[in-house]
């Protein structure tokens, strides 16, 4: 019987030649779309909203547009005194929203939704000219979602007897929150929303770079006329945040923000009666797969890092790439990468806006020179960048060893890391070798990878051939130093209630 030989054939070259000549295609040129911003209405001056009113202080400062520099207006900056001025407040107010029954706080925080909804484009607007982020993503992500959290926890404040079956339940009393400048209406949300439904009054300290539609959701509150004092809005640097913090009447603080305040935060909290909850710094891992559906996790590596300018917590910043499949992800990142359009974020083509200040943007160049020093390989986008402006190249570093900066510290901003692995097991510990425990994200075809390797990572969201997906449902938060405590869904509402 003769039997046929079979000899193995080398893998083809013919996609990578594809690539290589995709790669040299000419650049497809946009017309610019602007989104009109003539509609929005933007004060001179913006006052501290205390006790359902506009209140005066001492101090104000600017805000710019990191996109052209160009002030857009002055907020107020709370001092010690308008900060007690903003807790007494929300104190007396406390008798007077807690006895409110569950079904009108329901509709209260129900009205406000609607409000929004009617106000979405404005805001949308407002949001990209502070904070710098792409108009397409205000517009189909950060407002819709915010909008869709205070409708999620409109419903929920009348069947607090069923988030806690066998408990009597009760409100904490007056709540401190301080929230980001990456996403200042969602994250406002996130937390003003449960605090409401659970029956807590509040206040609310913006972030300094983007006061503006924390300061529009006032005038939203005025018309939903909720209770005079329920929230109070106030805004300043980290001074005002730390008054909020240490204020004695203050039962509760909940932080989005640096690993680092955060520290300092915990530090002030320990010892006392107050509640606490951090969402901090992360450092994710974004893990692809030899068998994975290659173009669509390059897309996701694309919304994993680069969205809202990499000014996310949870951004997939370290890419780690199974050997086999290095150079082929590599250079259809770069051909992806070759697409991206960095440029005015009102315009509705622009995928990359402005970096949020001088600030962060210096602190994003100093760990970029670190990975050149330290021997990594940068690649950037062949894009022109506006003379006015925080701006900065969407970049990846390949050949990162684990010890690199890059690959340790949280960047903030429009760069990745590039790291390898060979089995399932060397990727877990890749993954966990971090000081953060945010997020992750895993691509693979086989289900039974996913949960696997789901199961192994320390990471409180994980995403499966997907990323930077949300939902007001879906509890968020983190471990180790990313912080404790959840918000969104049913578990949001634990950090409210005693």
């Amino acid at each position: 019987m003769k039997v046929k030989q079979i000899t193995k054939s080398k893998p083809s070259t013919k996609g990578m030649e594809n690539l290589k000549a995709k790669n040299n295609l000419p650049k497809w040129e946009y017309s610019k779309t602007i989104e009109d911003s003539k509609h929005i209405n933007l004060k001179d001056e913006y006052d501290l909203f205390v006790n359902g009113k506009l209140v005066k202080t001492k101090t104000y400062f600017e805000t710019v547009n990191p996109a052209t520099e160009e002030v857009l207006a002055k907020a107020a900056y709370a001092s010690k005194e308008d900060i007690d001025n903003a807790v007494l407040s929300a104190e007396k107010a406390f008798n007077v929203w807690r006895k409110v029954t569950p079904k009108e706080k329901g509709k209260y925080i129900f009205r406000i939704a609607r409000i929004l909804q009617e106000k979405a484009r404005e805001f949308a607007v407002i949001e990209t000219m502070d904070g710098g982020k792409p108009i397409r993503e205000s517009k189909s992500i950060d407002i819709p979602l915010s909008i869709a959290h205070f409708f999620y926890y409109a419903g929920w404040a009348d069947k607090l007897s069923f988030a806690f079956p066998d408990k009597n339940v009760k409100p904490i009393g007056v709540v401190g929150q301080i929230i980001p400048w990456n996403f200042p209406l969602m994250m406002a949300a996130w937390k003003i929303a449960p605090a409401l439904a659970c029956g807590n009054t509040i206040v609310i300290k913006s972030a300094e770079t983007t006061p503006l539609t924390l300061y529009k959701l006032a005038e939203v509150i005025q018309e939903a006329e909720l209770p005079d004092g329920v929230v109070n809005i106030v805004s300043g640097d980290g001074a005002t945040g730390s008054h909020i913090v240490n204020h004695p009447k203050v039962r509760k603080i909940a932080f989005t923000g640096s690993t680092e305040v955060g520290k300092i935060i915990m530090k002030a909290t320990a010892g006392t009666d107050k509640k606490l909850t951090l969402e901090l710094g992360g450092k994710a891992a974004n893990i692809i797969f030899e068998d994975a559906p290659i173009d669509a996790a390059i897309e996701g590596i694309i919304n994993g890092i680069y969205f809202n300018q990499g000014h996310v917590c949870c951004a997939g910043s370290r890419l780690l790439v199974q050997e086999s499949i290095r150079d082929i992800v590599i250079n259809k990142l770069k051909y992806r990468m070759k697409n991206l359009r960095v440029g005015d974020p009102l315009d509705k083509n622009t995928d990359v806006g402005a970096i949020n200040s001088k600030m962060q943007l210096n602190k994003i160049k100093e760990l970029v020179k670190s990975g050149i020093d330290e021997g990594a390989n940068i690649y950037q986008c062949d894009c022109k960048l506006p003379k006015k402006g925080f701006w900065f190249k969407p970049t990846f570093f390949s050949n990162v060893a684990q010890s690199h900066r890059i690959a340790n510290e949280e960047v903030f901003g429009p760069v990745l890391s590039i790291l390898t692995f060979r089995t399932p097991e060397e990727a877990v510990v890749k993954a966990n070798n971090t000081f953060y425990g945010l997020s992750a994200g895993v691509w693979t075809s086989k289900g039974s990878k996913v949960f696997n390797i789901l199961s192994k990572i320390k990471a409180g969201v994980i995403w499966a051939n997907t990323f930077n997906k949300f939902n007001p449902a879906s509890p968020f938060g983190g471990y180790k130093e990313s912080g404790f405590g959840r918000e969104g869904g049913k578990h949001g509402l634990e950090a409210y209630v005693d």
